[in-house]
């Protein structure tokens, strides 16, 4: 577990501070290169056990913690209420292979603000994180004074839907073109796949393939080959 930063070592106001928490220290480690390449979010601290996870909060008192479940000590939804309990109030965002359920479900009634499976890569955890810092901006500055500001708080808790219109540089044909080759796919496509069904470059096919994948209109999945990054496979969601 990384200890406190020294004092003076704070950044300006509006710097959202991360717990990484893995069992696996070179995961926790990608996982710490993730965080800090989105702005404004700063590592402040690392944990490999649930134990390590409580002490580090109490000294570090970060605004979010990256939590696995799969801890050798605790399982990690067990982390949080004692957490509470302590009186800390940071934000969890579950970071697990678990995709049970009741583990889901257990978590979401545990208040986590987001729920991340487990492989991933950069582009799957970048927008969540953005969603948040967004999120946890509006309800920051909100000043209540009628139940509208109230309305809006509990609003702003919910994260937004992703904006059905296209974004700018992108063509509804385009856009058509790859749903049907996404929908049409015994499986699941790769970009260099969709881009020689649709006859869009590869770069283009990706682009869009990540668009759908943000709309939650397609899903992705990583697939390991014995060297390399992972490919990143899309399917349309039935």
């Amino acid at each position: 577990m990384t200890g406190p930063m020294a004092p003076g070592t704070r950044e300006k106001a509006g710097t959202i501070d991360v717990l990484v928490v893995d069992d696996d220290f070179m995961v926790a480690r990608v996982h710490r290169a993730f965080v800090e390449r989105v702005q404004p979010f700063r590592v402040v601290g690392v944990a490999h056990t649930g134990g390590q996870a409580i002490e580090a909060v109490d000294a570090l008192r970060p605004d979010l913690v990256l939590l696995d479940l799969y801890l050798p000590d605790l399982f990690g939804l067990d982390v949080i209420p004692r957490l509470r309990t302590a009186g800390h109030d940071c934000d969890v965002m579950v970071i697990s292979a678990a995709q049970e359920a009741g583990t889901v479900h257990g978590a979401v009634r545990r208040g986590v603000v987001d729920y991340l499976l487990k492989p991933f890569d950069f582009e799957d955890l970048r927008p969540r994180l953005e969603r948040y810092a967004a999120r946890r901006g509006r309800l920051l500055s909100t000043v209540v004074r009628s139940q509208a500001d109230v309305d809006r708080v509990l609003a702003g808790a919910v994260v937004p839907a992703p904006a059905p219109t296209l974004p700018k540089g992108m063509s509804v044909e385009t856009a058509e073109l790859v749903e049907r080759a996404l929908r049409a796919a015994d499986g699941t496509l790769s970009a260099t796949e969709c881009a020689a069904l649709t006859g869009v470059s590869r770069v283009s096919a990706r682009r869009y393939l990540e668009h759908f994948h943000t709309t939650g209109s397609a899903e992705v999945s990583l697939r390991y080959g014995a060297a390399g990054r992972p490919e990143r496979r899309y399917a349309w969601r039935a």
